[in-house]
């Protein structure tokens, strides 16, 4: 619950009249100390495309109707917009539509009476196909966040830790942030009931350092196993129908559905020049000890539409979200090396296909590496691993990882910042691993004009790679 003294909102005072010329005051509202101000939370934007924007806010009162997002500018009128999406939990997504490209925003949440809402701000993407050079990308990323709750926690020292590095990411003021699983960590007292989950998810959003994160840029999400059930768990999770109107409720992604698919959480979009795909690595998961006839993570209609898709873009870079380690040819814990078969054929049709610019954004391990395997074709895959957020972190340079790049192990709490710029045919993607302070581990860059090739620009110096 947010409270406030009082706050400064622009608002037109027009729509509420019903007038034909809205016109646009300053207008201060005062609370009270502990009055409730009629939403929780830090409302953010979740998907952002050129003609149309998407707001998830969760509100306190159960009478959803009501409720509306305003969105103006200099340039145009106010237009309002109705919840396309409520109920759980009293979460909202609103779709804000007929907007211009590459333009700025301004908007607030309303009551129907009175502004419920700070004032918000977003940016259009740009029209810059077959116009100008793509724009220039800065991503955030991360995974496992894990918010002590004493009450629920296992006995012992706090697991999680460093919430500051919430609001370090926000210092970097970037266009999106993307969650890469474990956003949550559902505890054993929440596996049995829908109402569980929706605690797990309110507790871990209530963290006060979380709100400044929240409130910049636009924000998309993939689940690992901590938010979509027990630990390591797989398709025969029998609540997984929970995790995903839970996941729906409390994120705003691109609306997606895979023909013949439709439980599998998935989508595609592009930002600027880049095609982002978050796949499900858990609904048509089965444990890898089943045997090499059956284990899986993709499954085959997942991956069919995958490298269909990969095929089809005309993206220079393809980034591609999932929990769980791809590259890495560790066969340990929950890695895609544990599913041999599925991995030689995935790995097999990316080097048919001729399918170039791919790299994995992962989590799950709490620790951060580069991986990279250079296909027969010559071409290069590279996978990501950034983790963790706030959980527990921990060195894992001993692991037989052949494929890791030099220099690249972090195990602690961190970071990831991916920017993409230059000439359309002459892209570059930086990496960078920070930890929750800021300060640099690593950072390298791929070349796209320089057949993806790699250079590191600093390498991490802790004991364990010295």
């Amino acid at each position: 619950m947010r409270t406030f003294k009082s706050v400064v909102l622009f608002f037109f005072l027009g729509i509420l009249s019903c007038s034909d010329q809205p016109e646009t005051k300053e207008v201060i509202i005062n609370w009270e100390e502990g009055e409730s101000f009629g939403i929780v939370g830090t409302p953010f934007w979740g998907d952002v495309q050129m003609r149309e924007a998407r707001l998830w806010c969760q509100l306190e009162d159960a009478d959803l109707d009501s409720y509306r997002l305003t969105v103006w500018n200099d340039s145009i009128e106010p237009a309002t917009f109705k919840p396309i999406l409520s109920g759980l939990a009293n979460c909202v997504h609103f779709l804000a539509n007929g907007l211009q490209p590459g333009t700025s925003y301004l908007a607030t949440v309303d009551d129907g009476a009175y502004p419920v809402s700070d004032t918000l701000k977003f940016t259009t993407q740009t029209l810059w196909q077959y116009r100008t050079d793509p724009p220039a990308l800065k991503l955030a990323l991360g995974s496992c966040t894990f918010i002590n709750e004493p009450e629920f926690d296992r006995p012992g020292d706090g697991y999680g830790g460093d919430y500051h590095i919430f609001q370090t990411m926000a210092k970097e003021e970037p266009d999106a942030t993307f969650w890469l699983g474990d956003n949550v960590y559902l505890r054993e007292v929440d596996f049995s009931s829908i109402h569980g989950f929706v605690h797990r998810y309110e507790h871990t959003r209530s963290n006060k350092e979380l709100q400044e994160l929240l409130a910049v840029g636009s924000h998309y999400a993939i689940w690992d196993d901590h938010d979509f059930g027990p630990n390591d768990c797989d398709g025969s999770w029998i609540h997984q129908d929970w995790s995903r109107r839970v996941f729906d409720a409390f994120w705003a992604n691109p609306e997606s559905v895979i023909p013949n698919a439709p439980e599998l959480n998935v989508t595609t979009f592009e930002l600027a020049d880049v095609q982002v795909f978050l796949l499900d690595n858990r609904t048509h998961r089965v444990n890898h000890e089943m045997g090499s006839a059956q284990r899986q993570i993709l499954g085959p209609i997942q991956r069919k539409w995958l490298l269909n898709a990969l095929k089809n873009s005309r993206a220079r870079f393809k980034l591609i979200a999932i929990g769980g380690q791809m590259v890495s040819d560790a066969a340990i814990f929950e890695n895609f090396a544990q599913f041999p078969e599925e991995r030689k054929l995935l790995l097999s049709e990316l080097n048919r296909l001729d399918i170039r610019g791919v790299i994995f954004l992962t989590g799950d391990r709490h620790n951060s590496e580069l991986s990279r395997v250079q296909l027969k074709n010559g071409n290069w895959v590279y996978d990501l691993t950034v983790s963790p957020l706030t959980s527990s972190s921990y060195d894992h340079t001993d692991e037989p990882n052949s494929l890791r790049v030099p220099g690249t192990m972090v195990g602690n709490r961190n970071y990831g910042i991916i920017e993409v710029s230059g000439p359309r045919k002459e892209r570059v993607l930086a990496m960078t691993v920070k930890n929750a302070d800021g300060e640099v581990h690593w950072s390298g860059r791929i070349d796209a004009a320089d057949d993806y090739s790699l250079s590191m620009d600093s390498v991490y110096q802790s004991s364990s790679n010295k």
